[in-house]
């Protein structure tokens, strides 16, 4: 949906509490002065990325460090690299060698650990099994891997020797497997048989069986197995091979040079309609962003255990479960399977248990925990944590104000700080650096390498606090390069607002910088010529001491041109009633004024999501108005 010519977005909520960073937490810092940090940036950006880069192994220094044409851009133009070489080897070869890069745990009590050196070995041992295939530089593999050490390994096998890697996310359907591997023409698909989640065993193989079946591209189907089940492991074809007979090579494999614009991986995301979109990335500049925001937003340093809660499958879990923490020598906690099994307090055990001091997860996650009461992270040691960092949909203010209670003894150790991205950027774009205040509901500031702005449908930059697009006016390391496929969608982001990429969403800025998200731009209400963004609605009721979490969409009305209709998932002890819905209703009205008053309020047992956490408002809408559901591939069942 397009903004109208000259019209903005009502920004409702007036909450301007700001929260000082905890003293242990900013005094302990690794980067001291954001401010000063970006600073440093805009007065010299080439510069500063070339410093960045210069902590990175190349096999051939850059002859220039960026261009942009207002659509294109590249950076290290010329340089020569690998990012496994910045990964693994530089690691194993050091006093690192012996750290642990990865502590992985499984949802039954499992624990695997592996160091620097024991992971260059396998990765190098399937980098030759996958060679072995003719597996060679520019090749498209597409990756369906449960949340393992062996899916990251496939990852960076796949890069090692310059193939092109495509994860989908184990758990999506066969059309959504098939869609990808096509539009990818993958050569190679690595899958796993079965994956664990709740205590049961999910089926992949058969979703594997039905996706590539009359598929004549891909050449190889190589099985990660782990079920005794011997039925679910055969599709008859001789094309199939076991993952553990490609790990019968040898342990050492140079790698590919790669130019630092080579593609790294294709990662698709759904869009509103039509087919997946292929968000393309590449060796060079995405390993100097991501791993400098790991250091400098994320605040991760070698002493750091870092729990990453996401998958392998999302942006998240390439950028801060694989590429940045390798990068960087750190360690890193991920786990396979639900965040409440085997109970509910399993996240704060893992905490306890390996003293994790850096964390990221999802806002949805932490309005999930607060479900369970606050009676129950009070049960365990959480003071080695120093960062819980969020991302994926607005932090609401009451859920902040939970977690910075009942997860960082309301200060006392830890800080809780939001960030706002994207697939197609790669890392944090805006946040709220570790030194700086939080404020309510807002996501931060500029980080360093970052121009925007929040402008009107004339690209018109808004007055502080109005809501309007947000658009991004350079590129910068990390950032996507192209759309697989499909030039054109990419050019479009460009050419909306000339020179200027526009991300969909939208903002508003208040006077010192601060971003506040309000919604997708698809997703804004239009009720009576006002236009409001839904993060507004939906976290007022979520203020509401009964609501967990809440939804809100637009349907067509014939007076207001959009009414506003909500759902909600009630906490934990809250039953659902009419006196509760007034009680709800009156509740937004107090907060935000009778324009943004649903005109109905819905309970749920639980709101569908993707099965990256997003809240899948269209789905909602399409179920309210008997509209197409469009690409729901990524819908969680």
């Amino acid at each position: 949906m397009s903004t109208p010519k000259s019209e903005t977005i009502e920004k409702l909520s007036h909450e301007e509490n700001e929260y000082p960073p905890p003293k242990i937490v900013a005094e302990n810092a690794l980067l001291k002065d954001a401010k000063a940090e970006y600073e440093r940036w805009r007065k010299n950006p080439d510069a500063f990325w070339a410093a960045e880069a210069e902590k990175f192994v190349w096999l051939k220094k850059w002859d220039k460090v960026s261009s942009f044409n207002g659509v294109n851009h590249e950076w290290f133009i010329g340089g020569k690299t690998n990012i496994t070489l910045n990964m693994l080897d530089r690691h194993a070869a050091s006093d690192k060698k012996d750290k642990t890069a990865f502590i992985w745990l499984g949802e039954n009590g499992e624990e695997r650990k592996i160091s620097y050196r024991e992971l260059l070995k396998l990765v190098c041992r399937f980098a030759n099994g996958l060679k072995s295939l003719n597996v060679t530089k520019g090749d498209r593999v597409v990756i369906y891997m449960p949340l393992t050490i062996e899916g990251v390994v496939a990852m960076l096998a796949c890069a090692r020797i310059g193939a092109i890697h495509s994860v989908v996310y184990a758990g999506l359907g066969q059309a959504a497997l098939r869609d990808r591997i096509t539009d990818a023409s993958a050569k190679i698909l690595i899958a796993g048989d079965v994956g664990f989640r709740r205590g049961k065993t999910v089926d992949l193989k058969s979703i594997v069986n039905e996706a590539v079946k009359d598929l004549s591209s891909v050449e190889k189907i190589v099985i990660f197995r782990r079920s005794s089940d011997s039925s679910a492991v055969v599709d008859g074809s001789d094309r199939e091979i076991n993952f553990n007979d490609l790990l019968n090579f040898p342990d050492e494999c140079e790698t590919e040079e790669m130019d630092s614009e080579d593609v790294l991986f294709i990662l698709y995301t759904s869009g509103t309609t039509g087919k997946p979109k292929g968000v393309v990335h590449v060796h060079g500049g995405y390993m100097v962003g991501t791993t400098y925001h790991l250091k400098n937003f994320f605040d991760v340093g070698d002493a750091d255990i870092f729990w990453c809660m996401s998958d392998i499958g999302w942006i998240v879990g390439h950028s801060y479960i694989v590429y940045a923490p390798l990068c960087a020598g750190a360690t890193t906690v991920f786990r396979e399977g639900a965040i409440d099994f085997p109970h509910q307090g399993i996240a704060w055990e893992i905490v306890e248990k390996y003293k994790v001091t850096k964390m990221f997860t999802a806002p949805t996650a932490i309005r999930f925990f607060m479900r369970f009461g606050a009676e129950l992270p009070a049960k365990y040691d959480l003071t080695s944590l120093r960062v819980i960092a969020c991302a994926g949909e607005p932090l609401n203010p009451e859920a902040w104000r939970w977690a910075q209670t009942h997860l960082c003894g309301d200060g006392k150790h830890g800080y809780i700080v939001d960030n706002w991205w994207q697939t197609e950027l790669g890392a944090p774009t805006i946040a709220t650096p570790v030194t700086m205040p939080m404020r309510m509901g807002k996501a931060g500031i500029l980080l360093a390498g970052v121009e925007a702005d929040v402008v009107d449908a004339d690209g018109k930059v808004c007055p502080p606090n109005v809501g309007g697009r947000f658009i991004l006016r350079r590129p910068f390391p990390s950032m996507m390069r192209s759309v697989w496929n499909d030039a054109p969608r990419y050019e479009r982001m460009w050419k909306q607002i000339e020179g200027a990429y526009v991300s969909g969403d939208v903002a508003s800025k208040d006077a010192d910088g601060y971003f506040q998200f309000l919604g997708r731009a698809d997703d804004v209400l239009n009720v009576a010529g006002h236009r409001i963004g839904t993060a507004d609605v939906e976290s007022a009721l979520v203020s509401h001491d009964s609501v967990a979490e809440a939804a809100v969409i637009g349907i067509p009305d014939e007076v207001k041109g959009e009414a506003i209709v909500a759902f909600v998932q009630l906490r934990n002890g809250y039953l659902e009633s009419d006196e509760l819905l007034n009680t709800l209703s009156a509740h937004v009205r107090k907060e935000l004024g009778p324009i943004a008053t649903p005109s109905k309020i819905k309970f749920m047992k639980a709101l569908p999501k993707t099965r990256s956490g997003k809240i899948m408002r269209r789905y909602l809408k399409a179920l309210e108005t008997g509209a197409d559901v469009g690409d729901i591939s990524t819908l969680e069942e």
